[in-house]
């Protein structure tokens, strides 16, 4: 084959000369030289695709030159006035999208994805053909330009002088433009939204009165050169192009240089463009763009309506990868693999292994953590999970000390909280995950205080063995690995526990709105005619209890000699009295308008929040104001509903501060005696009850953890699943040890702080600022946190597709690849599950919640049977396959292995080839090149 297409002219320059001898270092060196073309011949046939030649193109080792920068492209036009002298505007400019100057020439278009004309496309091919190439052209102004593009220009079509000096006017005239200078002038504040280090790509067209045909001219500066006044941002130019042409076609070279600047800006061509060497691969680059570009039919499209940019861009790393050509228009190419978590969840099989892994991802990270935390977005993630996470610790202490009759209550979940939440996110493998109480926990804590209550144990120290063996299973669980069951926690698993959780906040705090009318009842039905007659006054209990006659015992009083009925408010309630009237309430005289107002200040935080944070989108306001507002939304929402109540001046509820740092109950410390007065043999017993509350961390901890570091969240720091589990439990112990309240990764406030943030934040102590805070708008941020939370959870859109017809569905991916009943019954599994949940948490069998959790792992093991896994990789993520199934899919992985590597082999013989030539004086190839050269000359002469 090479022989066929061996161009023999090239060995006439022998003819008549004395070759050297056969076998010296000279014959060696012609063997080199004359090989070369055969080589390259014979690797075109090779690289038949475009594809092919782009992949290898890309392949190619760079130097220093050509290696790759982001691209700022503007495109410049020739307009006429009636009058007045051509001058050179610009139109359009590129950095991921087009944006047009509109008509009118005073503003700019919103970015938009170009629509390109299919024969423009084709128009710029045939310039690329015809027009002057010029690689890695040395010079340092726009004269050195001209002059080079010039010349090549008068040397292939024979122009004239006149000709010349007409050229070099239209092209020096760009400079001299005062409309361009000052427009350059306004528009400096865009270099900020260009990334560092980028370059710059001129596109020039326009129409002359002095061609006759189109000058065009693709020109590639090495190195890249500043040139003043040629683009709008103080850029160095890199790239070229001009396309001057005949009056009369101003539009169709206006379409030609859109083509142009919108093909540098794909991802693929903009490389080749770099590292292209000469035509052919440009050619090559812009072939491999057309076989991806979609068509769309005239009568089904209207060109003229700009598409808005997609909010997450495609990748395109499969079309530097060896395969078969894009897919069809509206498919997607899907893999079905079934372990995409990454190594952090992989058995290493030694011990300790996974936490040594954890920890060495961590360290190369650690301080910039602390560097990234200074932004102001920090500032605003700060702020809210301040007000966000308080809230539910103190109402978490207030419940944990009603159920343990105040052995630990507020001030030591606030202490706890603090503690846990600053160790663990300075040496935890995600410190995104936020530590907080959980439902379950406060369960477990009331079973246990009410066993140790009815057989006589000390509750606290109890509590603090089994806190011990706990942490204690957790450092084993994290020692054996066991963090790498996690893999089988799928997104099935993820949602219904994440679902729940969402569920219970927005319960809960509506529950929370309702409990405020007991305490602030409605009169209903009052007679207006009787208002005169409504009265509260404090009385004397009429049967006291225990605690009052305590009170009055030792502080020598007796009840008849107390004023009641002049007590105020306060000292009725320190004298223990009761209120009667009709104008009373539970606590005190009838306040009216409270629980409307709570309900205001409660429906308002939460619409406050949703438009605040959806105004980051809006259209209003320069960029960084929208962000900064949309940042600091949930924080600005609480300032204004603070502010707002303290004007309005009803007495709402606030949120309860501690104000002293010491434990609620005065017979115990800050240091607990794991044995205590309980017998020898319950610091052994209690490893039952740790084992069902390990299992109660793990799931809790590790679901938290999966949904935070999923891949759609596009975490750069990576994970780490054994360190968490290790900082919790040990933490977990420290707790025990203090009678401090348990505290696990809270699945809600974690989702809404990668939400605000997606970096590391910093936890700070509680203030007196909180006692101002109405509890309806903490509750009414609960509502929020739950609601926000639901969105993006696959479930809530499939909830959604029930009773949907068919032609009002959303276009979701998984509906293209999955039949619609298999859709619903996979949702109706999903369902099933939840309610069961819901149910168990609300039961007294909650204890056995993580139990259930648990249950879900194995329900969608047995999904397997009703699903194929190709409908599961759609609904679903896919579950580790058994030692055995696991071999075969292997073993069928190994054979499309082989089958890749023989369509990488042409490309990789074509590398092989090429470097044979240059190292062939160096190795022992010398004999195989002198037989190729001698049998070619001896056909040529035979």
């Amino acid at each position: 084959m090479i022989v066929e297409h061996v161009p023999w002219g090239c060995f006439e320059v022998l003819q008549g000369l004395q070759l050297p001898p056969f076998g010296s270092p000279q014959f060696d060196e012609l063997c080199f030289f004359l090989l070369l073309p055969y080589l390259s011949i014979y690797c075109s046939f090779l690289l038949d695709t475009p594809s092919q030649r782009v992949q290898f193109i890309l392949g190619m080792e760079e130097d220093e030159e050509h290696v790759p920068h982001d691209l700022f492209t503007e495109m410049d036009e020739i307009c006429v006035k009636e009058g007045e002298e051509s001058e050179w505007k610009e139109t359009a400019r590129w950095l991921k999208f087009e944006e047009d100057v509109e008509h009118g020439g005073e503003r700019w278009s919103k970015p938009y994805v170009a629509t390109l004309s299919l024969h423009s496309l084709f128009e710029l091919r045939s310039c690329i053909i015809n027009g002057i190439v010029l690689l890695d052209m040395c010079a340092n102004t726009i004269e050195d330009i001209a002059d080079q593009v010039l010349l090549h220009g008068v040397l292939q079509s024979q122009s004239d002088s006149t000709l010349k000096v007409c050229l070099s006017l239209a092209l020096l005239s760009h400079l001299s433009n005062p409309n361009i200078l000052l427009a350059r002038h306004v528009e400096l504040h865009f270099m900020k939204k260009i990334p560092v280090g980028a370059e710059a790509s001129n596109v020039l067209v326009g129409e002359v009165d002095f061609l006759t045909r189109p000058l065009v001219a693709f020109v590639r500066l090495s190195p890249a050169v500043l040139l003043p006044g040629m683009t709008e941002v103080p850029l160095p130019t890199r790239f070229f192009f001009l396309l001057l042409g005949p009056i009369g076609k101003g539009k169709q070279y206006h379409e030609i240089g859109r083509s142009m600047a919108t093909l540098m800006t794909d991802e693929i061509f903009h490389d080749v463009a770099y590292k292209a060497k000469d035509r052919s691969d440009l050619l090559a680059g812009f072939d491999e763009f057309l076989d991806q570009v979609t068509v769309l039919p005239p009568g089904e499209w209207d060109p003229s309506i700009r598409i808005e940019p997609p909010k997450n861009l495609p990748s395109q790393e499969k079309r530097k990868m060896p395969g078969p050509p894009g897919v069809p228009n509206g498919s997607v190419c899907h893999e079905e693999t079934e372990d995409d978590r990454g190594p952090e969840l992989q058995r290493t099989g030694r011990l300790f292994g996974g936490l040594i892994l954890d920890v060495k991802r961590k360290i190369p990270w650690y301080w910039s953590d602390f560097k990234d935390g200074l932004s102001f977005q920090c500032l605003a993630s700060f702020l809210f999970l301040y007000c966000a996470s308080m809230s539910p610790v103190i109402t978490f202490g207030g419940l944990l000390g009603e159920a343990t009759d105040g052995q630990i209550s507020a001030i030591e979940s606030l202490l706890g909280a603090s503690l846990t939440g600053v160790v663990y996110s300075l040496f935890a493998g995600q410190p995104l995950t936020i530590l907080g109480s959980t439902g379950p926990v406060l369960v477990f804590e009331k079973i246990l205080f009410t066993f140790c209550k009815d057989y006589g144990f000390s509750y606290l120290s109890l509590r603090s063995c089994i806190g011990l063996w706990t942490a204690f299973l957790c450092v084993v669980l994290v020692a054996t690995d066991a963090s790498s069951l996690v893999c089988y926690i799928t997104r099935f698993t993820e949602e219904a526990f994440a679902s729940l959780i969402c569920l219970i906040f927005i319960v809960e705090s509506l529950e929370k709105l309702l409990k405020l009318g007991r305490k602030y009842p409605v009169h209903m039905n009052s007679d207006l005619d009787q208002l005169t007659l409504y009265y509260c006054r404090c009385s004397a209990p009429q049967k006291p209890n225990v605690e009052t006659l305590d009170y009055w015992n030792s502080h020598n009083i007796t009840s008849s000699t107390v004023p009641w009925p002049n007590l105020t408010v306060s000292q009725c309630h320190e004298m223990h009295g009761e209120f009667t009237g009709s104008a009373c309430a539970a606590d005190g005289p009838f306040t009216p308008n409270v629980l409307f107002w709570c309900t205001i200040l409660f429906f308002a935080t939460f619409i406050l929040s949703s438009l605040l944070k959806q105004f980051k989108s809006s259209n209003y306001f320069p960029t960084k104001v929208r962000s900064i507002v949309g940042d600091f939304a949930i924080f600005i929402t609480i300032v204004i509903m603070v502010l707002i109540d303290y004007l309005v001046g009803i007495p709402s509820p606030k949120l309860n501060v501690p104000n002293s740092f010491q434990p609620t109950n005065d017979d115990r410390g800050w240091v607990i005696s794991p044995l205590g007065p309980n017998p020898w043999w319950t610091m052994v017993a209690s490893i039952i009850p740790a084992l069902l509350c390990t299992i109660l961390i793990f799931m809790d901890q590790q679901i938290t953890a999966v949904i935070v570091n999923r891949k759609e969240h596009k975490l750069k720091k990576g994970c780490g699943y054994h360190l968490d589990l290790l900082m919790v439990g040990i933490m977990l112990g420290v707790c025990s040890v203090m009678g401090l309240p348990w505290f696990v990764a809270a699945t809600v406030l974690s989702i809404s702080h990668v939400n605000s943030l997606k970096e590391e934040s910093t936890i700070a102590a509680p203030g007196d600022v909180l006692k101002f805070i109405p509890m309806p708008v903490l509750y009414g941020v609960f509502l929020y946190m739950g609601a926000s939370s639901l969105r993006g959870i696959q479930f809530f859109d499939r909830l959604k597709l029930i009773g949907m017809p068919t032609k009002h569905q959303p276009d979701f991916i998984y509906l293209r690849h999955v039949p619609l009943r298999k859709v619903h019954l996979f949702t109706a599994i999903q369902l099933i599950c939840l309610i069961l949940l819901w149910v168990i948490k609300a039961s007294p069998a909650a204890v056995i919640f993580p139990m259930m959790i648990l249950a879900l792992v194995f329900v969608r093991k047995v999904m397997d049977f009703c699903f194929t896994k190709r409908e599961l990789s759609w609904l679903d993520d896919l579950m580790p396959e058994s030692k055995k199934k696991r071999l075969d899919d292997e073993k069928t992985a190994a054979e499309e292995e082989v089958s890749k590597y023989f369509l990488n082999v042409q490309i990789n013989l074509s590398k092989f080839l090429c470097y044979v030539a240059e190292l062939s004086t160096k190795i022992c190839l010398h004999n195989f090149i002198r037989q190729i050269l001698y049998t070619l000359l001896f056909q040529k002469n035979t």
